[in-house]
């Protein structure tokens, strides 16, 4: 309703205003910047400028070879280096996998410590959730070798799926049957 009533007074007396707009004189155009066409029409100074920008400056070219800029973090090459020593050729066994199709992934037998496949992930949320007193966040971590850091952080923010199936209000509405 507003923009049809807006409408009418945009268009009210639309070529009037129109006729009105075009037979009004045109501004005129603000003078132009009086240039110094000397300078540039490739006087001497613009020459010695540009000398001066491709000219190599030797003490400064000698100074700048010699930086040699090498950023270390020591904190972080530590916690690499410990990393790296606890993670090599640490493996554990698998304490639960989903039955693989041939179509299926390839079947793991082990992971490094500290880390979970998405079947491992989703039984330990699915135990914490039913059992919280018995799957604590330490337990979790315990059983799967991971940081109790990390695990706490699991738990707080990965949220798997729910499904929730909604049972239709009348019994003549179309369902879709399992194949």
């Amino acid at each position: 309703m507003g923009a049809r009533v807006s409408r009418m007074f945009r268009n009210f007396n639309l070529e009037n205003r129109v006729h009105r707009e075009i037979s009004k004189e045109k501004p005129r155009a603000a003078p132009r910047h009086e240039a110094d066409l000397s300078r540039s029409s490739g006087g001497s100074e613009a020459a010695e400028t540009a000398e001066l920008v491709s000219q190599k400056n030797a003490p400064l070219l000698g100074l700048l070879r010699s930086v040699y800029v090498e950023s270390k973090d020591p904190a972080a090459a530590e916690a690499s280096q410990e990393v790296s020593v606890e993670t090599e050729g640490a493996r554990r066994p698998l304490r639960f996998s989903l039955p693989g199709g041939q179509y299926g992934l390839v079947e793991l037998s082990d992971v490094p410590r500290g880390k979970l496949t998405i079947a491992e992930t989703l039984k330990a949320l699915g135990s914490h959730q039913s059992q919280p007193q018995t799957w604590t966040p330490g337990k979790i971590a315990q059983e799967y070798s991971l940081d109790l850091k990390d695990t706490k952080a699991l738990l707080e923010f990965f949220i798997p799926f729910q499904v929730h199936i909604i049972p239709p209000k009348t019994q003549s509405a179309k369902q879709i049957k399992a194949s």
